[in-house]
């Protein structure tokens, strides 16, 4: 029996970058890695690229990853599809593998005969799990045809068919043994003509043929499923009993009790099949939560660039050194904070001169006036492991934006700020020098809750805030912790603050992989997860053939 036969296959939808891909795939049980992904599908070119050089990745053993991949990370200045044609021209077997698995394809308006057929080839009659959920703009479709009478709005008949309606297709048609669903908190608090949105996918997720015919969508089961139950058991991660719809916010997961460095909550639905009469087990909750530091420190310092400006490091630091004569840092001496005072004054002697930017891919250089240190050297204190891959010989997607000189100053000031009180200032906490020229930044420091966090430092000690998809718009929100770099945080420092591993490089331009990194589940939480549903599969003691 080959090694792919004796894993259990994974079909992961809206897979975005592949967060919770990688960590179904990486959970080890035994010295095994039971679950094999077979199938991803995402719409976005830039994150199916991860999705297919992540692929790639996995189809060697860990200590048997050709240099030919650590080639493609470092090859920045050779176009990716360059890359990707050098990687299938070495490894065509691999290659060919990785285009069965990872699909470019948007569910909706891809051919659902087409997807249905992906599906079948990837499992061919073997127990599976589905992971992945719709994103969080398909729920629009609660509209549903409980109200059959006011069926005239044709925008409403469009939504019926949109995503969340694909994702109950592939679990009524295909009957994975286990689904995990993820999406935003604010799911359990969205409503839809007076009705709670979460309420109702409570519902069509136990009974999802059910929920199909009432939308007169038709359902092919396939000759496996349709010797099944279409029903399922919905389990939280962090409750050990099935969940009542009077208790909905059980779903959500506060993923900082479980060993990720960010306070990142998230609805998260287990949802097992009724045949499989299994109460699963829940996440183990950590004694101490992972702060910022942890993950953050040992990576290259690198400083932030100039937006209309001429930039370059001279020109930087030259532009820092000229905040030691702007009124507010000086009335900060004498009618201010002192402490913060002193904090921007230590800062700013220690600004250094040679700062680089960093790049899509920096080499580490201990010659370079210490300005990197060799990998091994790392001071890295949470999961090493999991994180550092010495062939790399340096640091992937790690270049920092640009930003005005305005917003530089509000950095450094932030940052020592929080070194001093132990927390990020709101509006209030700036001299008035130093706010935005708006009417909401005004009304902020007046007091108003509006606006107030608009400039929000990671604390060192701390874990970090949400990581989401809007750091690809500013960094106000992620500002680095370190004023004397003066920056917001580069796609690198986001990832590991979502626990991907430093050898997952992420493709597209930086506004992409920013949005990537955002949307992701983190990886070590999936692993969790992988271990909570192999337990299931496992007490359940059936092969994980169908049948």
């Amino acid at each position: 029996m080959s090694e792919d036969i004796t894993k259990i296959p994974v079909i992961d939808l809206f897979a975005g970058p592949g967060g919770l891909g990688e960590g179904f795939s990486s959970f080890e049980s035994s010295g095994m890695q039971p679950f094999r992904i077979k199938l991803s599908i995402e719409k976005d070119p830039a994150a199916y690229r991860t999705l297919w050089l992540r692929s790639f990745f996995r189809k060697f053993h860990s200590d048997q990853v050709p240099d030919a991949y650590y080639n493609y990370l470092r090859q920045v200045d050779i176009s990716e599809d360059e890359r990707r044609n050098e990687l299938f021209d070495q490894y065509p077997e691999q290659a060919e593998q990785v285009e069965r698995e990872a699909r470019l394809a948007e569910l909706g308006k891809e051919d659902p005969h087409k997807v249905h057929k992906w599906i079948q080839g990837a499992l061919a009659g073997y127990e599976w799990v589905l992971i992945g959920g719709p994103p969080c703009q398909a729920y629009s479709i609660a509209n549903r045809s409980r109200n059959r009478g006011n069926d005239n709005n044709q925008e409403e008949k469009e939504q019926r068919q949109y995503l969340y309606l694909e994702y109950l297709q592939i679990i009524a048609e295909h009957q994975p043994a286990i689904f995990v669903m993820e999406n935003v908190k604010g799911l359990l608090s969205a409503t839809f003509k007076n009705q709670h949105i979460f309420e109702l996918m409570y519902e069509d997720l136990q009974e999802p043929e059910k929920a199909l015919n009432r939308e007169n969508r038709p359902v092919r089961r396939s000759p496996v499923s349709a010797r099944r139950p279409s029903r399922y058991k919905l389990y939280s991660l962090v409750k050990s009993d099935e969940i009542s719809n009077a208790n909905l916010s059980d779903f959500v997961v506060y993923m900082e009790k479980f060993g990720i460095p960010q306070t990142r909550h998230r609805v998260i639905i287990l949802g097992i099949r009724e045949d499989i009469a299994i109460t699963p087990k829940t996440l183990k909750e950590q004694s101490c939560v992972v702060n910022a530091r942890e993950v953050l420190d040992g990576l290259p310092k690198v400083r932030s660039g100039l937006s209309r400006k001429e930039d370059s490091a001279d020109a930087w630091h030259n532009w820092l050194y000229k905040m030691a004569k702007c009124s507010w840092f000086t009335s900060l001496q004498t009618e201010g904070n002192k402490k913060i005072h002193e904090r921007l004054s230590t800062a700013l002697t220690k600004i250094r001169h040679n700062a680089g930017r960093g790049g899509e891919f920096v080499p580490y250089n201990a010659g370079r006036g210490g300005e990197f240190v060799p990998y091994d050297d790392t001071n890295i204190n949470y999961e090493p492991d999991w994180f550092l891959d010495s062939r790399i010989d340096g640091v992937c997607n790690h270049i920092t934006r640009g930003h005005i000189v305005p917003d530089l100053y509000r950095y450094f000031y932030a940052a020592c700020f929080a070194q001093v009180e132990d927390y990020s200032p709101k509006l209030k906490d700036f001299p008035d020098d130093l706010l935005p020229a708006h009417k909401n930044a005004k009304r902020a420091a007046n007091g108003s809750p509006i606006f107030s966090d608009r400039f929000r430092v990671q604390l060192n000690g701390k874990p970090a805030t949400t990581v989401t998809s809007h750091i690809s718009k500013d960094g106000h929100y992620y500002i680095h912790p370190d004023p004397t770099q003066c920056r917001s945080l580069t796609v690198r420092e986001a990832a590991r603050l979502q626990t991907f591993p430093d050898n997952y490089f992420f493709c597209g331009p930086r506004t992409s992989q920013y949005v990537q990194v955002g949307n992701a589940v983190p990886p070590l939480l999936a692993r969790q997860i992988a271990d909570i549903v192999h337990d299931v599969l496992k007490r359940d003691g059936r092969s994980i053939l169908g049948g």
